[in-house]
């Protein structure tokens, strides 16, 4: 898996397959999305070899570095390496094979990132409460995309959670719309780098935090 470590949002994993490559970049259809202007929208991607895990980068504008190294070539991964991405996230890859777990520095916090208290309805952005707490409403979206686990919610799936006492066809596109806007700017003011709320287009939104 790779850990991001410096950039955004301290402490986010994502799992390796041998299967599929993970997708680095800009783009939100990457696996990894990271939105920056200095990050390529396609930037790199790792990858299995056959032999082990190994970067590459996708002619991306400002480089991929493993350990401070200009990444001109597929170039195999070991445990611990560090990528850095446009010079501006810093990933740290764990192999799979490793037996002990990675640790953050003392200074980067493991709650790092989006977490909610369900018994009191709290929402945590990088290990800040959010204050004032969220609406009624927005508190309802946020929870179906947080127990949906990166999966999509669609639009109908929102009207329920959200609206339950209201029918589907009483809620507009456009409250829905505006209902993601309000709850994004509202997370945006504890952290204004990491997309969590990802609009998938023709589906609905899935949260960028899983």
């Amino acid at each position: 898996m790779v850990i991001l470590r410096h950039g955004g949002q301290t402490g986010r994993c994502w799992p390796l397959s041998r299967a599929t490559p993970l997708i680095i970049g800009r783009h939100e259809g990457c696996h990894v999305t990271l939105p920056d202007r200095q990050v390529s929208r396609s930037h790199a991607r790792i990858f299995w070899d056959g032999y082990g895990y190994a970067i590459e980068d996708l002619g991306s504008k400002n480089g991929t570095h493993v350990n401070g190294v200009d990444v001109t070539t597929p170039h195999s991964l070991a445990d611990g390496d560090e990528v850095q991405i446009a010079l501006r996230f810093k990933l740290a890859f764990v192999d799979d094979e490793a037996t002990t777990p990675l640790t953050l520095d003392p200074s980067e916090k493991s709650e790092s990132g989006l977490r909610i208290e369900e018994e009191t309805r709290q929402v945590w952005i990088n290990d800040s409460l959010l204050d004032p707490p969220l609406s009624l409403h927005q508190y309802r979206l946020l929870r179906a995309l947080w127990h949906a686990g990166g999966s999509v919610v669609t639009r109908d799936q929102i009207v329920r959670a959200v609206w339950p006492e209201a029918s589907g066809s009483g809620v507009s596109e456009q409250a829905i719309d505006a209902l993601v806007r309000r709850l994004r700017e509202r997370i945006s003011e504890y952290d204004n780098i990491f997309r969590y709320i990802i609009t998938v287009r023709g589906h609905g939104f899935r949260l960028g935090n899983s």
